[in-house]
């Protein structure tokens, strides 16, 4: 393969590794407890944050650590659900193009 073979096929490498990454970004997983809502995108970033007047009434009660509990594993629901979304797009891709190497144009 020659250099520019080379610098051809890592061109499209760098498009098909941008297309996939805007494709993780449309994924979205919401979860919710205890009036709590987080959403997650693909990138493992939160997307919204929802939390009801009734979630507040721990904190209002004396218990905040019971609300920060609530969020803390709101968050990572959402997190957990969105990683999982994740994995099986790149599963689907994957299969769609043939293995690891499918992903990259070959």
């Amino acid at each position: 393969m020659g250099m520019f073979d080379q610098i051809k096929e890592a061109m499209q490498m760098r498009s098909e590794a941008k297309r996939i990454q805007n494709e993780i970004q449309k994924i979205k997983a919401e979860y919710s407890n205890g009036g709590i809502t987080v959403v997650a995108k693909g990138d493992m970033t939160i997307d919204r944050v929802a939390i009801s007047p009734e979630a507040y009434e721990e904190v209002k009660a004396g218990h905040p650590q019971r609300f920060e509990t609530m969020l803390f594993n709101v968050i990572n629901g959402a997190l957990k659900k969105a990683k999982d979304a994740t994995q099986a797009e790149m599963m689907n891709m994957m299969k769609a193009g043939g293995g690891a190497g499918g992903l990259f144009g070959k």
